[in-house]
């Protein structure tokens, strides 16, 4: 991204923040103002005083200076409320913005993006920017009218003295600009060993379970490690340069004090210059040293920003590959009959040599039951995902009734459609809160008639606290079968007219399956279920079975009708039967 494109983009976070900015950075033109005229005052007066000494003069010059300290010392304070306020703004806006651009994404860009990356993305590097347009804003703006109105001032007193004294300042900015890049790139290399620091300890996190049941802590504790370590030698490197950099820079500023003091001396004695003129010229130079020392500072802030402008911008810049057509259809969720259709329903993964979906056809009725079933991989899950759009399906190939999907609104697609995955993925919180998800002010007698139809009710009444237990992260608490009737309880509340099980009941007993099934079929007659499971027992009640392999269903009929053929079903029934004989 060009430095331009940067400034712009810096331009538009502050846009609607634009009149704290300007009320800022005025202040701070009042302030350097105030700065220019406190010491041509006491100019005036060392060389007032020096004719005819007089103490109601002093006193004069006393108060006035210290009413004009007081009044630049409150204008500063405005200028920092401003200018650091617009930054928390700027903060606030960009990580709304960031999570509101995340929640627009497909479930491939998660898979795709490492989720700790974006969490250091939309923490560490906003935090960047927030210093970009509260503390390098007001230094380079302080910086500006620091040389714009001390440096007339300093001519009229005495040019040749100025150009003397300011000689070591383009030696300053050659410097600065000489370590620019090497800055800009080792903050670049900090912000992504700190990603990858952030991404690790996210993934051991969600895994710790995993890692105690092999006993890894070793290999993560050294693979830890190894990424701190990286870290460290980034920072490092960093505050080396910057440790090099920021000293020569406050030396070379006070170095333009001390040549002053050189010439400045023997002009006063040759009668060239008074000594208020060069006490004020002094002061100037002082004025001019701070800034321009800090000048560095400013710049590590400006090349931590730019790297995080680039890195936040990569993600703003993606645009979901799924999204509402140019005027998508609505659809009123009790206008849904439940009707599915495919046809020549296609899918590829990206970089697949072979397609998940392979020219599927079929109907499914409003109100039916439909089993999914087939070997690992044949597509079952690539169908429940394209169902409610959560894959990118070309047009004309997957229709709710008779509306093409891709042009339906996918707010309204998705409210028609509850899915339960098989990764039943429950919040910290409670578990009714959990069950109410998709619908927060549910009546409790609601949520109580949909964790009975999930079977679950009768277990959450034997927990310490009932509904108002808490599950823990990611529902960590309660065991598999728990999550998964729990995660049903929540689809069911919703009471979609279509209801996608991924293998969402893999661990429960055939038994409960089964009864869920039935407690479906007789309570919610209009509910159209897609049953995708292994658990061939409980798919057998189902009112149709669809057998797929390879990407393709190769056979539909009812369970006896699939029985009473030769082919692929016959076959994992009787594994089916074997398996359950082997573990009795």
């Amino acid at each position: 991204m060009a430095r331009a494109s940067r400034l712009r983009k810096l331009g538009n976070y502050l846009r609607p923040h634009w009149r704290s900015t300007t009320a800022g950075i005025a202040a701070l033109l009042i302030v350097n103002g105030i700065g220019i005229y406190i010491p041509l005052q006491i100019k005036s007066a060392i060389d007032t005083l020096g004719i005819t000494f007089r103490f109601d003069q002093i006193l004069s010059y006393v108060v006035l200076i210290l009413v004009l300290a007081t009044v630049m010392w409150f204008v500063r304070m405005a200028s920092r409320v401003l200018l650091f306020g617009v930054g928390r703004q700027v903060e606030f806006d960009l990580k709304q913005k960031i999570f509101n651009h995340l929640l627009r994404q497909e479930p491939a860009y998660f898979a795709a993006n490492a989720v700790g990356d974006l969490i250091s993305r939309a923490t560490s590097d906003v935090e960047n920017i927030r210093r970009l347009v509260g503390f390098a804003v007001l230094s380079l703006a302080n910086t500006f009218f620091a040389y714009a109105l001390t440096l007339p001032a300093m001519f009229l007193i005495d040019a040749k003295l100025s150009l003397l004294a300011l000689s070591v300042y383009p030696f300053m900015l050659i410097l600065v600009n000489l370590f620019s890049h090497r800055l800009r790139s080792q903050q670049l290399n900090v912000q992504e060993e700190l990603s990858g620091l952030s991404e690790l300890i996210q993934e051991d996190m969600s895994g710790m379970a995993l890692i105690k049941i092999y006993a890894q802590e070793e290999n993560e504790r050294r693979a830890f490690g190894e990424v701190n370590r990286g870290l460290l030698k980034a920072n490092l490197r960093l505050a080396l340069t910057r440790n090099l950099l920021f000293p020569i820079l406050t030396a070379m500023g006070y170095g333009s004090a001390l040549i002053l003091l050189w010439f400045g001396g023997g002009a006063i004695a040759r009668g060239e210059i008074t000594v208020g003129s060069f006490i004020a010229l002094l002061i100037f130079v002082e004025r001019l040293a701070f800034p321009t020392a800090l000048l560095g500072f400013t710049i590590t802030a400006y090349q931590r920003g730019e790297v995080s402008i680039d890195r936040i911008e990569a993600i703003l810049g993606v645009e979901p590959e799924i999204q509402d057509a140019p005027n998508a259809i609505p659809l009123a969720i009790d206008q849904v009959k439940g009707k599915l259709t495919a046809q020549d329903l296609t899918f590829r993964y990206p970089k697949a040599e072979t397609p998940a979906l392979d020219h599927l056809n079929f109907t499914i009725l409003p109100g039916e039951t439909i089993a999914i079933v087939g070997p690992i991989g044949s597509g079952k899950s690539t169908l429940a995902n394209a169902l409610p759009r959560l894959l990118d399906i070309a047009p004309g190939e997957l229709f709710v009734d008779s509306y093409d999907i891709t042009q339906l609104r996918l707010e309204d697609l998705r409210g028609a459609i509850a899915y339960v995955p098989q990764e039943s993925f429950l919040f910290s919180t409670t578990i009714q809160n959990n069950i109410r998800y998709g619908q927060p002010f549910a009546d409790q007698s609601d949520v109580e008639y949909a964790a009975k139809t999930a079977q679950i009710h009768s277990e959450i009444l034997n927990f310490p606290h009932h509904y108002d237990t808490i599950v823990g992260e990611r529902g960590i608490t309660l065991s598999g079968g728990q999550r998964q009737r729990t995660a049903l309880a929540r689809a069911l509340l919703v009471d979609s007219p279509i209801l996608i099980l991924d293998d969402a009941l893999s661990s429960v007993d055939n038994q409960t399956a089964t009864q869920i099934l039935k407690n479906l079929s007789e309570g919610t007659m209009r509910k159209t279920v897609v049953f995708i499971s292994h658990q061939l027992s409980a798919a057998a009640m189902t009112d149709r079975i669809f057998v797929m392999d390879q990407g393709r269903i190769v056979q539909i009929g009812t369970h006896s009708e699939l029985l009473a053929e030769p082919g692929l079903y016959r076959s994992l029934w009787e594994q089916n039967k074997l398996e359950e004989v082997l573990t009795e």
